[in-house]
């Protein structure tokens, strides 16, 4: 019992003493995530300014600080909160003989650096992927994706706003992709996150951006506002799944840009029933009325 306790407490200590640490630039620069995160909004936000594909949008658009505000609470004080439990499980499954090798399918240790980051980022892109899209087709997962999909003006704060329950559901599925690879993660795994970041912004950023031949490859404002479209194709639960890469919505069918004007209506039917409130979104998805 006192290691599962003690693994609870390291868990929570170290995630906080790493925050801090990067808060005061005493971790080294490329895994400085706090900074990092600030640099590359900064930055989007920049472009966004400069380059705004809805001219008539707000620079400071509608809840734009309520997004700010869950980037840091879903990037760093909630992983916090779940660091410890998460070291914790890893205590237990250990304990019943479930090791980073059980489900190793390939190992890429001994690949080229380039290899194995491409992999790396490969696995966990699909691996969202299919998770995004479970958040659409199951409505007990919908309920909370809804504060998401509740954005009604996009901007790159709009990436990491999301119910906590998502991160849940998330973690434990990418390290189930790791576990794919192993357990292994390559030592410049620091690129794959902070590209995933950058893209995550640029995908809700006011931005019209394809990247030309590459939009069947990598995902991009304009097919990420589409998935945020108030109306869907008829029949469909959702559209344009895509994380990083738009590589899996070709693949399985789910890609949708009808035109590009980028003036089309965001939410979801119903989406008036979602709190505006950071802290009564906390608890939305639990308990939801019966046809909402």
């Amino acid at each position: 019992m006192n290691a599962y306790v003690n693994a609870l407490l390291d868990g929570f200590g170290g995630a906080t003493r790493w925050t801090w640490n990067s808060i005061l630039f005493d971790v080294p620069w490329y895994t400085n995530y706090f900074w990092g995160l600030i640099a590359i909004s900064l930055l989007v936000w920049g472009l966004e300014i400069l380059f705004p594909w809805r001219k008539e949008q707000s620079i400071f658009r509608k809840d734009f600080w309520l997004d700010a505000f869950y980037m840091f609470f879903n990037f760093f004080i909630f992983a916090i909160i779940i660091s410890g439990f998460y070291k914790l499980l890893e205590v237990l499954f250990l304990d019943l003989g479930i090791t980073s090798k059980s489900l190793a399918v390939v190992d890429p240790s001994s690949w080229p650096q380039w290899a194995q980051l491409i992999v790396f980022f490969i696995v966990l892109d699909f691996v969202q992927w299919f998770t995004h899209v479970c958040l659409h087709k199951f409505p007990v997962l919908w309920q909370f994706h809804k504060i998401h999909h509740s954005v009604k003006e996009m901007g790159f704060a709009a990436h990491l706003r999301y119910h906590w329950m998502e991160n849940i559901l998330y973690k434990p599925l990418k390290t189930l992709g790791v576990m794919l690879l192993g357990g292994f993660e390559p030592e410049q795994a620091y690129i794959v996150h902070f590209a995933a970041i950058a893209i995550g912004h640029l995908n809700h950023a006011n931005i019209k951006l394809t990247w030309g031949p590459l939009k069947y490859l990598l995902n991009n404002p304009v097919m990420h506002l589409y998935h945020h479209s108030y109306t869907l194709p008829e029949g469909k639960y959702g559209v344009n799944f895509g994380i990083s890469l738009s590589l899996w919505d070709y693949l399985f069918k789910t890609n949708y840009i009808p035109e590009q004007s980028g003036t089309i209506p965001l939410g979801f039917p119903g989406d008036q029933s979602v709190p505006k409130g950071f802290w009564r979104q906390l608890i939305y998805g639990f308990k939801t009325k019966k046809g909402v």
